[in-house]
């Protein structure tokens, strides 16, 4: 399955020009979008907010309410899921930035509290973890500081995952190198690995041409590239833009997408999180079971992929991050990464508290107590 998977990877690697060109006419309209949607999207970190007037807020409260209906909250929500979850197979996704971290000014310095750390890392002693990000996957690493978890970079264009495949050397075609570490045989999986020698000359493209904007920030996160314009003044978003789509025209294997207060270059292969979800899904053994629930929460439009994956299935738990109504189609929320750290605390916890109570029921209380 995994390798009939990968070979249809190869086949579609890159889109046709003329699709790739209708997107970027899409995302003309996408760009101005993204700065009204972003507006109220800085409570969770250092950036301004600025407070709206009572008035707005009651309106804006009543909206998030009528938001709640359909996508409720996964913390008031947790028992029903966790009844629904009860002999199942849970597996973890989770993005970073928004997530597991607020959103900063400085995306260098979207550190992790150590009270999430320690979350996920009960998480993870409970369940298969996997942690997917746009970042690149050595930075999201560094930032997370866990071993026992598995790590999705770049969108997923970049995954390391067990071995489920018999793959000894790189694999050019496949994109598949075989490695050994302290966890044993891996795979590193880079569908977009072709495209590394471009990757690098746009990024020294745009880290030169964006200095002439105050504030524009240029990251390289190994598969794609992330412009930041949360520090750019409003008047310079266009220029900005408009430099960006400039250097974009001259590289038809890549497109423009958006994310919060940032555009990405990225290679124009039919891969997204959603498919680096199914793929360490396989990897961990859990693609071809009718008794495992995918659990991704998520803050961004990125991860709308990964829900969309999870909804195919027809089981499983996609849960948008956000404190303001937006479209999604994921199926709970949670209001920021502070109710991302309790729902964390708690998922651990029941996982604990259900495995107590199995082993009561086998030995009997008193036999399992004395057993502790």
């Amino acid at each position: 399955m995994l390798k009939k998977n990968l070979s249809k990877l190869h086949q579609a690697m890159v889109f046709q020009r003329s699709n790739s060109n209708n997107k970027q006419k899409a995302n003309q309209s996408s760009f101005s979008k993204e700065k009204n949607d972003d507006i109220d999207d800085n409570s969770g970190g250092d950036a301004p907010h600025h407070h709206p007037s009572t008035t707005n807020q009651l309106s804006l409260d009543a909206t998030y309410n009528s938001w709640l209906v359909d996508h409720p909250s996964a913390l008031s929500s947790f028992e029903r899921m966790m009844k629904e979850a009860k002999g199942k197979k849970i597996v973890v996704f989770l993005d970073y930035d928004g997530t597991l971290s607020p959103i900063v000014n400085d995306p260098d310095s979207a550190f992790m509290s150590d009270e999430m750390r320690a979350a996920v890392h009960k998480v993870a002693k409970c369940f298969p973890t996997a942690i997917i990000s746009g970042r690149s996957r050595d930075k999201v690493k560094e930032f997370v500081k866990l071993s026992n978890v598995y790590y999705a970079g770049s969108h997923g264009m970049d995954i390391l995952a067990p071995s489920r495949v018999n793959v000894k050397s790189t694999d050019g075609k496949n994109c598949l190198t075989a490695i050994d570490n302290q966890k044993g045989s891996e795979v590193l999986f880079q569908p977009a690995k072709k495209f590394l020698p471009e990757i690098q000359e746009i990024f020294a493209v745009l880290e030169k041409e964006t200095r002439k904007i105050q504030g524009a920030r240029v990251e390289d996160n190994k598969f794609c590239i992330s412009v930041h314009y949360r520090q750019v003044q409003e008047e310079d978003y266009e220029t900005l833009e408009k430099m960006v789509k400039s250097v974009l025209e001259k590289y038809s294997d890549f497109r423009l997408c958006e994310g919060k207060k940032v555009m990405e270059l990225r290679p124009s292969i039919e891969w997204d999180k959603g498919h680096a979800l199914e793929y360490l899904l396989e990897s961990l053994g859990f693609s071809n079971t009718n008794d495992v629930l995918p659990l991704y929460i998520g803050d961004d439009r990125t991860d709308e992929d990964a829900f969309k994956v999870i909804k195919s299935r027809g089981q499983g738990y996609p849960i948008i991050v956000s404190h303001i109504p937006k479209d999604t189609i994921a199926s709970y929320s949670l209001c920021d990464p502070s109710e991302v750290l309790t729902f964390l605390r708690r998922l651990a916890r029941w996982r604990r508290n259900s495995s107590s109570r199995s082993m009561s029921q086998i030995w009997g209380v008193e036999g399992y107590l004395n057993g502790l």
